[in-house]
């Protein structure tokens, strides 16, 4: 009749050869010490011989219970190397990627769509949004990745490119005529904003919100429409803008950063995303150079 070593009963005899008590035992295995002595006398009797020494101030394992004892650490030893590696695994099934709404259109959906057609396997979960919200969630670890767009130099990554920006109208529009002046924005929060309302105080002009969006393409297309300014990335002026500058009367203002953001512990799978995604960004910039 083949026998089968029950992991429960080798962790239970261990610990007693190990604490040198039943009492220990089970402290450290936080079971009854009725039932840790259960468990070691199962053991001896599916393996047919006496562990345990238990006479005198300490338990010891005899001479057969020496031998069991080299085996049971080696037993659950494997276990445990088995559970780290299937959790290792599970969590390396799932890349969580966060991104800016500009970058969540065309720019970098080839080398996502590339990147999950050439591991299958892996769950690629991509959220995009305000880059407060996406660079919140990576603080808080809920994000193993997260391009977003910051002050130069405030935040370290793995990689970073120069984001100029520019003030842009409608192509037949002239919105800065306007008493107060209409801005095209995104809500709270957002560093494009921020920076438009601290240029028009300084030129003391007044102004007023004629649109706010979360949405990319609804500001875009605000502007386009004539529906007020608004301060953008200079690489998504379409043929629809008007670019404004100082013989406008506007100020030119500082490059913003766009920078990729790692957590400390990767999976070798996200590291080789984090790689093609700084591939496709230096495409990016290098064509706005």
């Amino acid at each position: 009749m083949n026998k089968i070593l029950d992991p429960v009963l080798l962790r239970s005899f261990v610990a007693v050869v190990d604490s040198g008590s039943f009492t220990r035992a089970a402290e450290s295995t936080h079971l009854t010490q009725s039932t840790v002595s259960q468990q070691v006398r199962k053991l001896e009797s599916q393996l047919e011989c006496e562990l345990l020494h238990r006479k005198g101030r300490y338990v010891t394992a005899t001479l057969e219970g020496e031998r069991v004892l080299s085996y049971a650490r080696r037993i659950l030893q494997l276990m445990n190397e088995a559970i780290a590696q299937t959790s290792l695994s599970a969590e390396q099934q799932k890349i969580r990627l966060g991104v800016p709404e500009d970058f969540a259109t065309h720019a970098i959906m080839p080398t996502l769509h590339a990147f999950s057609s050439a591991y299958p396997g892996i769950r690629l979960e991509v959220k995009s949004g305000m880059c407060s919200d996406i660079w919140r969630e990576f603080q808080n670890n809920e994000l193993d990745l997260a391009l977003v767009k910051q002050r130069p130099g405030s935040q370290p990554g793995l990689s970073h490119w120069p984001e100029p920006l520019c003030w842009i109208d409608a192509l037949h529009s002239n919105n800065l005529d306007q008493h107060p002046v209409p801005l095209v924005s995104f809500p709270i929060g957002g560093l494009y904003r921020n920076e438009m309302a601290h240029t028009f105080d300084s030129l003391g002009r007044s102004w007023r919100l004629a649109y706010v969006s979360t949405s990319l393409s609804g500001v875009c297309c605000a502007v386009e429409s004539g529906l007020g300014i608004s301060l953008l990335p200079r690489r998504l002026v379409t043929a629809q803008h008007r670019i404004l500058d100082e013989r406008d009367g506007l100020p030119s203002v500082p490059d913003m950063e766009v920078t990729l953001h790692a957590q400390s512990k990767l999976s070798a799978l996200s590291r080789t995303l984090a790689e093609q995604l700084i591939q496709t960004c230096d495409r990016i910039f290098e064509r706005e150079m």
